[in-house]
């Protein structure tokens, strides 16, 4: 069974071209993807990926809230008992705002410009490290 990656556009961006790149990068190495569309309430970002039973959550942020919306993520899938799924984030970020993200629990950090390659690579690690523990 292929992993589920949740790709969400929390906030008010209405940008989602990057987004969109990615997730059809995800599905075409063989992820399972859910996309959430445009903005997004975190609240609904946490209930869709309980719901769908997703490894991780892909933020796509391109608003210059990536930390606040980051942090907002990871600390409502830790009260809801879901803090295994895995959030990584992608978009316009800064790379001084990289360490960050990942002390705000981030799992992994794309910056605008990453390889879709990479980005599916570590993607991979993940829910390897999350299937096999």
């Amino acid at each position: 069974m292929p992993a589920r990656v949740l790709v969400a556009k929390p906030g008010l961006d209405g940008h989602d071209r990057g987004a969109k790149i990615v997730a059809r990068a995800l599905r075409d190495a063989g992820f399972e993807v859910v996309f959430t569309g445009i903005r997004q309430r975190i609240e609904d970002i946490v209930t869709i990926a309980l719901q769908e039973d997703v490894a991780v959550v892909g933020l796509s942020i391109l608003s210059g809230a990536h930390i606040a919306l980051t942090t907002r993520t990871v600390e409502a899938l830790r009260a809801a008992d879901a803090g295994d799924i895995a959030v990584i984030v992608g978009g316009t970020i800064p790379p001084a705002d990289v360490p960050r993200l990942l002390a705000a629990g981030a799992a992994a950090v794309f910056p605008t410009g990453t390889a879709l390659d990479e980005l599916v690579s570590q993607v991979r690690e993940l829910t390897a490290t999350a299937t096999s523990t």
